[in-house]
């Protein structure tokens, strides 16, 4: 499951239902925070009840099936998105042993 994408979708239908992620939130007994960080495609863990519930009150459904592969446009976007990361990880990193060279 891509959860980037799914949060892009609830966040399309949350927005065209013409509610906040508090009024969201507030209308399943959830808290916004969880709202966004499901937009944002951020959340550690959610149950697939609360995702049936936000899905529900969205008109949007959860479907399963088999997962087909990559397209080359898609495995070329999620190489760039790893190697982007962790150059990212490298420089955070190396800033933490020489803090000296790096800002100070």
């Amino acid at each position: 499951m891509d959860f980037a994408q799914t949060g892009l979708m609830i966040r399309d239908a949350r927005k065209q239902a013409g509610l906040t992620q508090a009024e969201l939130a507030r209308r399943l007994g959830m808290s916004r925070a969880t709202i966004s960080q499901l937009e944002n495609g951020v959340i550690g863990d959610l149950g697939i009840r609360k995702l049936a519930q936000i899905g529900d009150r969205l008109g949007l459904e959860i479907v399963i099936r088999p997962r087909r592969p990559l397209t080359l446009h898609e495995a070329y976007a999620r190489n760039r998105e790893e190697r982007q990361a962790a150059f990212r990880e490298t420089d955070t990193i190396l800033a933490n042993l020489n803090p000296d060279k790096h800002g100070a």
